[in-house]
C-alpha cells in the first residue's frame, strides 16, 4: 500500500509540475529579445532566429533597444519576420546596446519590469556576455521573470559553451591582419607587436597567432617574462628569419604591447620594432559561416527552451550539442579553454 501510494504521490507530482510548466508556457505570450554589452559578429543572425522561431511557435515579439537601458527608457518596438530580413549578414547588432548602471540598482530593475509589464513582456531573451548575464539572473529572480540567456562575446570567455558567438569571426579578422602585418614585416626585416583583444581570456591570441604562424603570443592565462620572450626573440634573429611578429593579449602581465615593446627595445639595438593595436577592429565586419550558423542554432534553442518553461539559463554548444547550463554556474565556474596540447605547440612551432 505504502508503494503503490509512493508510486501514485510521484505521478501525482510529476503531473503537477507538468501544469505547472503548461500555464507558464501558455503564460508566455509575448518575448522580448535584447543585446547588452560589447557587441559581437553573429548577434543579428541570433536575433534573426529567435524572432522568427518565437512567431513560428505563435509568439508576439518585442525587439528592447539599448539592453537594458532600453528597458528603462521604455524603448521597445514590435517586431514580425520582415523585421529581421537581411540582416544574417551584418556585424554589429540592429537592436544597439549601451552600458547601463542605473539597472544595477533595485530602484533601476524596478523600473525596467514594470516597463516589461506595461508592453506585455512575459520572457526574455538575452544575448551577451557575463555582464549581461548577471542583469538578467537578478531581475529574473526578482521578479519572476523567465530568462533565457545566448553567449554573445568575441573573447570566448563564457562556462557551459566551447564557442561564443563572434569569436570565429574576430579571430579571422585578426589572422588577416596577421598576414597583412607579416608582408610589410618581412619587406623591412621589422619586430612587430600586434595587441588582440582578450582582457582575461587568451583564446584569440593563441588561436590567431598559431593560425599567423606568430613567434611569440604572450597570454593572460600564462606568465611569460620579459627575459623570456627576448630569449626566443634572440634565437629567431640569430636563425635569420625575415620577420617576426609577437602577439599580445590586452590583459597579459606585462601591460600590453607598448610596454613589452619598449622593454625589448631596450635590450636590442638591432631591432627596428612596431607596434600595432588592432582594437575594435576585432568586433566588426560581416560574421563568419560558423559564427552565423551558431547564432542560428543558438537563438532557434533559446526561444524552445523559453516556451517549455525554462528560466535562468544558459544555451550553449557542448561539442556539436546544443545544451542549457543554470547561469549561477555559468557566472560562477572558472574558464579555461587553452589547451595544454596548444600552449606546447606555440612555442614548438616558433622555432
Amino acid at each position: 500500500m505504502k508503494k503503490f501510494n509512493s508510486v501514485a504521490n510521484t505521478h501525482y507530482i510529476r503531473a503537477a509540475n507538468l501544469q505547472k510548466i503548461i500555464k507558464k508556457v501558455q503564460s508566455i505570450s509575448k518575448v522580448g529579445i535584447f543585446t547588452s554589452g560589447g557587441d559581437a559578429p553573429g548577434m543579428n543572425a541570433c536575433i534573426r532566429a529567435a524572432v522568427r522561431t518565437a512567431l513560428h511557435a505563435g509568439k508576439s515579439v518585442t525587439g528592447i533597444y539599448q539592453g537594458y537601458q532600453g528597458m528603462i527608457d521604455a524603448n521597445f518596438q514590435e517586431m514580425n519576420s520582415r523585421s529581421v530580413s537581411n540582416i544574417i549578414q551584418l556585424g554589429g547588432t540592429i537592436l544597439k546596446t549601451a552600458r547601463c548602471d542605473v539597472f544595477r540598482t533595485p530602484e533601476g530593475r524596478k523600473q525596467a519590469y514594470h516597463n516589461l509589464k506595461k508592453a506585455g513582456i512575459d520572457g526574455l531573451i538575452a544575448i551577451g556576455g557575463d555582464g549581461t548575464f548577471t542583469g538578467a539572473e537578478i531581475l529574473s529572480r526578482e521578479y519572476d521573470i523567465p530568462i533565457i540567456c545566448i553567449p554573445g562575446t568575441i573573447d570566448n570567455d563564457l562556462y557551459g559553451s566551447d564557442f561564443t558567438l563572434g569569436y570565429d569571426t574576430a579571430t579571422n579578422t585578426v589572422i588577416e591582419a596577421i598576414d597583412k602585418i607579416r608582408d610589410t614585416a618581412a619587406s623591412h626585416d621589422r619586430l612587430f607587436f600586434v595587441e588582440v583583444m582578450g582582457r582575461d581570456s587568451g583564446c584569440i591570441a593563441l588561436n590567431a597567432g598559431i593560425a599567423g604562424g606568430a613567434e611569440a603570443i604572450l597570454l593572460p592565462e600564462k606568465s611569460t617574462a620579459i627575459e623570456k620572450l627576448c630569449t626566443q626573440l634572440e634565437s629567431a634573429a640569430k636563425s635569420k628569419k625575415s620577420s617576426t611578429i609577437v602577439i599580445v593579449a590586452e590583459g597579459e602581465e606585462n601591460g600590453g604591447a607598448y610596454n613589452v615593446a619598449k622593454e625589448v627595445k631596450s635590450r636590442f639595438n638591432f631591432y627596428d620594432t612596431k607596434v600595432t593595436i588592432l582594437g575594435h577592429l576585432q568586433r566588426g565586419g560581416s560574421p563568419s559561416s560558423f559564427d552565423r550558423v551558431l547564432a542560428s542554432r543558438l537563438g532557434f534553442a533559446a526561444v524552445r527552451h523559453l516556451l517549455t518553461g525554462e528560466t535562468r539559463v544558459m544555451v550553449g554548444l557542448c561539442g556539436n550539442e546544443i545544451k542549457t547550463t543554470p547561469l549561477e554556474e555559468v557566472l560562477n565556474k572558472k574558464v579555461y579553454k587553452l589547451s595544454e596540447d596548444m600552449l606546447e605547440m606555440m612555442d614548438v612551432l616558433s622555432i
